[in-house]
């Protein structure tokens, strides 16, 4: 009897994205390109104040002591935890339903993130190895990508490209900011407190039982939130670990019978506080930075601030591109019908938009050093802004070939 010959079916590198999929990444890309604007908006306001006649009052506002954090101590440590939440819930949401959880589709975008991680921190290391003051505690601030930003350049410019790039671009920045929350956790704490880290670790525990009870009161989470994030803070660790944490313990699959999962209900609420508040917030008091022509000279001259834009401009594109050519050339995954690798490559331009995390990065990485931190911020600045730029002209390309 005669059989009917199997079709082997090649794997994808970037597959097309169906269903439910596709309307969870609209409903994200609308809302990170809202937030990217408005991210946008509050660093260009925060640098024309810090370089303004009234730079003193933005200085004098951003150390303010309001309580036991300054005001851009409480940007940075407590806004933005809310931005790390979600990035949790996303990281975990990616690896149990989304395109993580099938590793035929994840290889490609998670070599890709990790390339694009440690080719920068390598050209950095270079840089201030072979300079005679570099330092070498700065190799993390190139390292991460800002999502937000770089969705908004996408969404301005590109508006016919296929949907298999946005999800590879997501799905990048997902795996991104894991590696920078590892990063920062464990190289980043200050005056290690384990019994405070302990209490924070019951705390994140708890949430995770109220969650497999199916319990959804708020009035039970967000003192249990708001707890575990002080006890994190004041373990050592940069207390936005404990958003991300809470993160991953939200569950992030419906019940039968049940309409949405908690995890899709509290992002449904939080997110506009993230994109819209949180994140320009963390902007407004992080990217005010002075770029008299002193500073820009000393900038130039910086092997700091130079490691930083190569590690942006030049690792970020090498490493994003070079990896996912690599894997899919080594795994014999192919590219999506749809796409050509100069798509490709034109979103790994992207990926050099370092900014949010980056900027905090740089503040954690020189904090002893206010000069050193501006001269830091100053890069991520420069290179996040070459990067956007030459990205749109590359993407506007793409996006009028497609739209013919």
């Amino acid at each position: 009897m005669s059989q009917t010959p199997r079709i082997r079916q090649k794997k994808r590198a970037f597959p097309r994205v169906l269903g439910r999929e596709r309307a969870f990444l609209a409903d994200t890309l609308r809302a990170e390109t809202t937030g990217g604007l408005l991210l946008l908006a509050a660093a260009i306001a925060a640098l024309a104040w810090a370089n303004s006649p009234w730079q003193d009052t933005y200085h004098h506002l951003r150390e303010t002591e309001l309580g036991p954090l300054s005001v851009e101590a409480w940007a940075s440590d407590g806004a933005l935890t809310l931005f790390f939440y979600l990035a949790g819930v996303e990281l975990k949401r990616e690896f149990v339903v989304g395109t993580l959880s099938k590793l035929s589709e994840a290889v490609v975008p998670v070599v890709a993130a990790v390339a694009g991680m440690v080719l920068p921190a390598i050209i950095y290391l270079v840089v201030n190895l072979v300079a005679e003051h570099g330092r070498t505690d700065g190799w993390a601030v190139p390292t991460a990508t800002d999502i937000a930003f770089a969705l908004a350049v996408l969404a301005i410019v590109g508006s016919s490209l296929p949907s298999a790039l946005r999800a590879f671009l997501l799905t990048l920045a997902v795996v991104d900011d894991f590696g920078a929350i590892v990063v920062i956790a464990l190289f980043f704490a200050h005056g290690f407190h384990p019994f405070q880290l302990l209490a924070a670790v019951a705390l994140i525990a708890l949430w995770y039982v109220l969650q497999r009870r199916r319990i959804r009161t708020p009035l039970l989470y967000v003192p249990i939130a708001i707890a575990a994030w002080w006890f994190m803070h004041e373990s050592g660790i940069h207390a936005t670990i404990a958003g991300v944490a809470l993160g991953l313990v939200t569950r992030v699959v419906a019940d039968p019978g049940e309409e949405h999962a908690p995890a899709e209900r509290i992002e449904h609420r939080l997110r506009p506080w993230s994109a819209g508040v949180a994140v320009p917030l963390f902007a407004l008091f992080a990217a005010g930075v002075t770029l008299s022509g002193g500073a820009v000279r000393e900038m130039l001259t910086d092997p700091v601030a130079i490691g930083v834009v190569a590690g942006l401009l030049l690792g970020k594109v090498i490493g994003v591109f070079g990896g996912s050519w690599l894997t899919a050339r080594f795994t014999r995954a192919e590219l999506n019908s749809d796409l050509s690798w100069r798509d490709v490559g034109a979103v790994s331009v992207l990926a050099g938009i370092g900014f949010t995390v980056a900027l905090l990065i740089a503040q954690l990485a020189f904090g002893d050093d206010a000069a050193q931190v501006e001269r830091a911020k100053a890069a991520v600045l420069v290179a996040s802004l070459l990067a956007a730029l030459i990205a749109a002209l590359l993407l506007f390309r793409r996006n009028r070939e497609y739209a013919e």
